[in-house]
């Protein structure tokens, strides 16, 4: 399979990426962040991802004095060991004792009363990378929501987007709105949570049009150019940057039999199914924590290994639906191939039909070049950061 027409229309972008920087994340930022909490009760919404260092924020925030009386976790749970769309419980952190109350159990994704009654402002700490199906922003509107109900504050202790550099993909039709859409965004929209946050509450995005009263603590050191590796994979099957800058364009695979790798130890950056045709690559997944029933789960399947495309090649591309049309095509366009999970991840209700009826990737990615542009003016006004 070549992959390189989709690849040469964005090579130009390489040209714009500068190198890896020094960036400060948020949670780092004490200074000015704990005087505002001092003497409030406070939910945090976080997971192994919110380090500063060796340190989780929950740990600094005590050391600080600060009253931690609730964290939410969201889905793969506060340790971030739970399968993707596994119901996670509610407990206690064994570390600290504080109650943990799940949003990710399969219930309402609204925190009970007498959970919002305990707390007096909402703070979320969390690595997102930057995609409109990843379900950690969508977590974290959802608490907003709950802020705005409650009259609750929010404050975001801001990270880096690693997908930061990229503004790609259709943008969500509000009817395919689920658990894993909120907002009305490209796949790729280039956006941390704290600008997220601050653009939901201006356009009006919250439940009823509410707003909540917001603060984000920037990250300093950070533009939306910026090469930012993770230094804590955000969940288990996002191991590498390779998977990360994949994921918007493997992901998709998530609503077909094929497998994207689950249960490999190279998720989101191969493909394949053994009813395969084509392919030059075999492996068969297994289960393991994070991927306990993976698709095709113990059966050997033929396909594709994209590891060998560079980081600049996998983030030059955006969203590229090029392995998808070659997957549907080497198992000779099965009619079940898709399921309805497509639509809610690719956020329309054409792009199945174009891959039906034998469009290009190319074509399929300039079917949302305007609506792509349209977002980009009216997300500026929410922008916290450079974007070079």
């Amino acid at each position: 399979m070549k992959h390189t027409a989709v690849i040469v229309l964005a090579m130009s972008l390489l040209s714009l990426m500068p190198v890896r920087a020094k960036v400060t994340v948020g949670a780092a930022r004490t200074e000015s962040y704990v005087p505002l909490l001092k003497g409030k009760r406070i939910a945090l919404l976080s997971n192994h991802t919110g380090m500063v260092g060796k340190e989780h924020t929950l740990d600094i925030m005590l050391a600080k004095g600060l009253n931690v009386t609730t964290i939410f976790s969201p889905e793969h749970g506060f340790r971030g060991n739970a399968d993707a769309g596994e119901h996670v419980g509610s407990g206690k952190d064994a570390k600290t004792g504080i109650p943990i109350a799940s949003l990710y159990n399969g219930g309402s994704r609204m925190p009970a009363k007498k959970v919002m009654d305990n707390i007096d402002v909402i703070v979320t700490d969390i690595q997102d990378v930057g995609l409109r199906f990843y379900t950690y922003y969508c977590t974290m509107t959802d608490l907003m929501n709950a802020a705005a109900a409650y009259g609750k504050e929010f404050m975001v202790l801001d990270r880096p987007n690693p997908n930061g550099m990229t503004v790609d993909g259709p943008v969500l039709d509000m009817k395919y709105a689920s658990g894993v859409g909120r907002l009305p965004i490209p796949t790729l929209h280039g956006m941390t949570l704290g600008e997220l946050a601050t653009m939901a509450n201006g356009e009006g995005w919250l439940k009823g049009g509410k707003t909540v009263p917001l603060t984000v603590i920037k990250c300093t050191g950070y533009t939306h150019a910026t090469r930012y590796e993770l230094p804590i994979a955000p969940s288990p099957n996002l191991p590498d940057m390779k998977a990360v800058y994949m994921y918007p364009s493997t992901c998709y695979f998530e609503a077909t039999d094929v497998s994207l790798g689950r249960g490999t130890d190279t998720p989101f950056t191969i493909y394949g199914h053994p009813q395969m045709k084509e392919g030059d690559f075999y492996f068969t997944p297994r289960s393991r924590p994070g991927a306990k029933t993976p698709p095709q789960l113990g059966k050997r399947c033929r396909g594709r290994n994209l590891r060998y495309m560079t980081e600049e090649e996998m983030i030059a591309q955006g969203v590229n639906f090029e392995y998808i049309i070659d997957a549907y095509r080497a198992m000779g366009r099965p009619q079940k191939f898709f399921t309805s999970f497509f639509e809610l991840l690719a956020g329309n209700g054409k792009i199945r039909g174009m891959i039906e009826s034998g469009a290009t990737a190319a074509e399929i990615k300039e079917s949302w070049k305007d609506e792509v542009e349209a977002f980009k003016i009216r997300r500026k006004p929410y922008l916290l950061y450079p974007e070079s």
